[in-house]
């Protein structure tokens, strides 16, 4: 076999391009238990994901989880699952259309992709491709706003090993985390303040509760930045919104296993809050710039019913930032800061050029 992938005769003076990659983790190409069985197998495999000795591993994996798991999760996914496919893929596609649009206003001239850490389209195919279209600059801006080992840099193992593949490499930028990023939070603020428009302000016997995806626990003993990184959104995001800390939660859902995960868990504090009959609890997922499996089912289905089982009275899911137009400027700002020193901008129009030195002119005549 090659060692390196084949490659069109290096042309001297060949124009080159700059792209700007999205990263997600990933969705099965449909909600049935065989692609289910194949999106946790490929998922449940990386070694950043799951930090069990790999030969115990690989016999709970395959004798236990994939011929238990894949037929219940197909049942979730097809709860959710939309005309046009996996909430997730959707989203992303259309925000990477919508990002293409809001960095060619901001007059950058750049390729905008999407690509998923497991599934389709794959992040090597996807380099690939933009490497044949001619780019040889490549911003990789994964969708995580917190770090952890397990989401960010596993997609960063993966363009690591597409790189190994290459002889005429790219050159490669990454944004590594954009959890304090301000538009960002402010987006996410202006999403929670909408949802008080249309639903009511906040009342003493309320909640919000912003429930982030949950990691193992020793991954915040081993260093992993995520559980701070996550309670810095947190803090921001009520800061922006004049919360004090008695009016919101911070917490972690999709516990896995019988390891301990980060707390509180969702599910626990929903119950809880249900349990004092909290008059309302709202319920947004910052971790998540678009709506999955794990925002549309497990928060805005199962944690409805396990509040409303509880005793709570209200429960509203607010939902993930998706196409909102805040949230797609706050990405291209983020890209635009990383794209500095690349060059991206368009070539000025001579005849634009020709009229602003006229009006200098005509300013400088009358002054």
């Amino acid at each position: 076999m090659p060692r390196y992938l084949p490659e069109p005769v290096y042309r001297h003076g060949s124009p080159t391009l700059t792209a700007v990659l999205l990263i997600n983790l990933g969705t099965p190409a449909a909600p049935t238990a065989k692609a289910v069985r194949s999106y946790l197998r490929e998922f449940l495999s990386d070694p950043r994901v799951v930090e069990i000795p790999r030969p115990l591993w690989w016999l709970i994996l395959n004798g236990i989880i994939l011929q238990i798991r894949p037929r219940r999760s197909a049942q979730k996914y097809a709860s959710v699952w939309t005309t046009e496919g996996s909430p997730l893929k959707v989203h992303v596609e259309r925000q990477s259309k919508l990002l293409r649009g809001f960095l060619g206003q901001a007059g950058h001239r750049v390729r905008v992709d999407y690509a998923m850490r497991y599934g389709q389209p794959s992040i090597a195919a996807t380099l690939s491709r933009l490497k044949a279209e001619g780019c040889t600059r490549i911003l990789l801006l994964p969708l995580y706003p917190q770090y952890a080992a397990s989401t960010t840099a596993t997609a960063f193992d993966a363009v690591g090993a597409w790189l190994k593949s290459i002889r005429n490499q790219p050159e490669i930028r990454s944004v590594r985390s954009f959890a304090d990023h301000p538009g960002y939070i402010e987006a996410l603020a202006a999403s929670v303040r909408e949802h008080w428009t249309t639903h009511g302000l906040p009342t003493s016997s309320y909640r919000l509760v912003m429930s982030f995806h949950g990691l193992p626990r020793y991954t915040l003993d081993k260093g992993d930045p995520y559980h701070c990184e996550c309670h810095k959104s947190g803090r921001l995001l009520a800061e922006a919104l004049g919360l004090g800390q008695e009016h919101y939660q911070i917490c972690f859902q999709s516990r896995f296993g019988r390891a301990e995960w980060l707390q509180p868990y969702t599910a626990a504090t929903l119950e809880g809050l249900g349990k004092q009959g909290l008059q309302r609890v709202d319920v947004i997922c910052p971790g998540f710039p678009a709506d999955c499996l794990e925002t549309l089912e497990e928060i805005a289905i199962e944690g409805k019913a396990e509040f409303l089982q509880a005793g709570g009275r209200e429960y509203l899911y607010i939902p993930c930032l998706n196409e909102r137009d805040d949230w797609i400027r706050a990405l291209t700002e983020l890209a635009a800061s990383h794209l500095q020193g690349w060059p991206t901008r368009e070539a000025p129009d001579p005849a634009s050029l020709e009229l602003s030195a006229l009006r200098a002119r005509a300013l400088g005549a009358s002054s």
